[in-house]
């Protein structure tokens, strides 16, 4: 008798018995289909065709125009008033943000070359001065809507201290706001892409808390709140400039006018983008692998980067202040097109005596 033959039937028939006592505990989310993981290969080939070149034109934009922004107000404006206060902040800002643009380009020709460190620090500089920059915009907006419309109120309360709290409330919400990036963002090496800066180090489920947290975050107060006060503002200087006699009513009018259609039509792009990105993630939508929203998202996003980097120079030299001051520069600079530049025999560098409407 061949007792090695039984002990084999025996076991047999006990893992039967076992398999089809606990087929019932199977989960029923477990398939036998070949899952096809969702690499984005097609977005990512797109953002690397065309990011490179945007960022290295806003970094260069961004470096020549807040220069010229920063040297004229040294040159010929008093820094110390709160006009200047809140566009060298917006300046500050703004350079900050372009700083990390070449980094970011060169990430998005390879892979991340440059460390954990700068990993981090690229980042967090790259968030605090988007948001800062979005935050010191609507502030000047506000400044201009006080100095217009509540006159008195903005001659008692429009004080040096007054910019200085101000902007620095400004950069610690822009900073509180960019935390996330330096605590999450992690180099680590992805088999399709090679090495990547991105968010890791935590359960999917919480990166995705904090994704939708970001983007519905930036919607609602870098986005949806300025944009109200833009317009409240503006509408209401506006209504103010209305019932007044100024003699150029109309070129100011129009001006307010081209500063919230522009600002509009760069922001509103890629903030729908983002919105709509959140709630494609918040409803765990994975049923198709549709690049759309992200080369979307590459496309606008880079509109409203460029806003961003040149918003110094489009906030100031539409102002009449601003233009003289920039054509006394170049005829000083190029003695040659002096007899073709019209020169004001205003002092340039007092900004006390003017009206409340000559910042355009």
């Amino acid at each position: 008798m061949n007792y090695a033959d039984d002990d084999d039937d025996v076991g047999y028939d006990l893992l039967l018995k076992f398999l089809n006592e606990n087929s019932s505990t199977v989960p029923s989310y477990v398939v036998s289909e070949t899952v096809m993981m969702c690499t984005k290969q097609n977005a990512n080939k797109f953002g690397g065709e065309i990011i490179p070149g945007f960022y290295f034109v806003n970094f260069l934009l961004s470096y020549l125009g807040n220069g010229l922004v920063l040297f004229i107000i040294n040159k010929y404006e008093k820094l110390n008033t709160v006009t200047n206060i809140f566009l060298l902040n917006l300046v500050i800002s703004n350079i900050l943000f372009a700083s990390s643009l070449p980094f970011l380009a060169v990430y998005h020709l390879d892979q991340w070359i440059f460390g954990i460190a700068m990993c981090k620090i690229v980042s967090s500089a790259y968030f605090i001065g988007y948001y800062s920059s979005i935050l010191f915009l609507t502030l000047m907006t506000f400044d201009r809507y006080l100095a217009v419309v509540h006159v008195v109120t903005a001659a008692k309360k429009r004080k040096n201290a007054y910019a200085r709290i101000s902007s620095l409330i400004v950069w610690c919400i822009s900073i509180l706001s960019s935390v996330k990036e330096l605590v999450l963002r992690n180099v680590w090496k992805s088999p399709v892409n090679g090495l990547v800066c991105e968010e890791n180090g935590y359960p999917d489920y919480i990166m995705k808390r904090w994704d939708l947290v970001s983007k519905y975050q930036q919607f609602l107060f870098f986005f949806s709140i300025p944009l109200f006060m833009v317009m409240y503002c503006y509408v209401s200087i506006t209504i103010r400039i209305m019932s007044t006699r100024m003699k150029e009513k109309c070129r100011t009018i129009k001006l307010i006018f081209v500063i919230i259609f522009i600002f509009f039509a760069c922001w509103t792009p890629y903030n729908i983008v983002n919105l709509l990105q959140a709630i494609q993630t918040s409803r765990d939508d994975n049923s198709t692998c549709s690049d759309s929203l992200d080369k979307a998202m590459y496309l606008t996003r880079n509109i409203a980067y460029l806003y961003c980097c040149i918003s110094p120079m489009f906030y100031t030299f539409l102002g009449k202040k601003f233009q003289s001051h920039f054509k006394r520069l170049v005829a000083k600079k190029i003695p040659g097109l002096r007899r073709h530049i019209s020169l004001s025999s205003q002092s340039t560098r007092t900004t006390s005596q003017r009206t409340p409407y000559s910042d355009y």
